[in-house]
């Protein structure tokens, strides 16, 4: 009697297909920067062809969710030819933003297709503190 592997074929079949919404989302995610200093946290995203009222951002949670929707078209005629071409989509990009940024006062921008996220640092709190006298034995 000859025994099949059923099991074994359907895995191999589906492999290359795993995890592709996940490249396909990474794939249309807008590039994007991040950096800091003493000061402010700063996040830069691409986003060419995206209109100031189509962007949605929201913190909750220690989480700053950048959102919106590219919707884009162009018409050419001549005489003789027609062309149109139309883009659209939705995108979102989440960033885990430190203990220490200060979501309440961040501020965005955008200008020449760039989004420019600024969530400046909390000061540093000013604690008494508590000493602890060391004992001997």
């Amino acid at each position: 009697m000859v025994e099949s592997n059923q099991t074994g074929l359907w895995p191999n079949l589906y492999a290359p297909f795993r995890g592709l919404s996940s490249k396909l989302g990474e794939w249309l995610s807008p590039a994007s920067d991040a950096s800091s200093d003493d000061k402010a946290y700063r996040i830069s995203l691409e986003l060419p062809g995206v209109g100031e009222d189509a962007i949605e951002l929201n913190v909750d949670q220690g989480v700053l969710t950048v959102s919106g929707e590219k919707s884009e078209s162009r018409e050419d005629k001549g005489d003789t030819w027609y062309f149109s071409e139309r883009q659209y989509g939705a995108f979102r990009r989440s960033f885990r933003l430190p203990g220490d940024a200060d979501a309440e006062k961040a501020e965005a921008h955008v200008k020449d297709g760039v989004l420019e996220v600024t969530v400046p640092r909390k000061a540093p709190e000013q604690g008494s503190g508590t000493k602890i006298k060391v004992k001997k034995g």
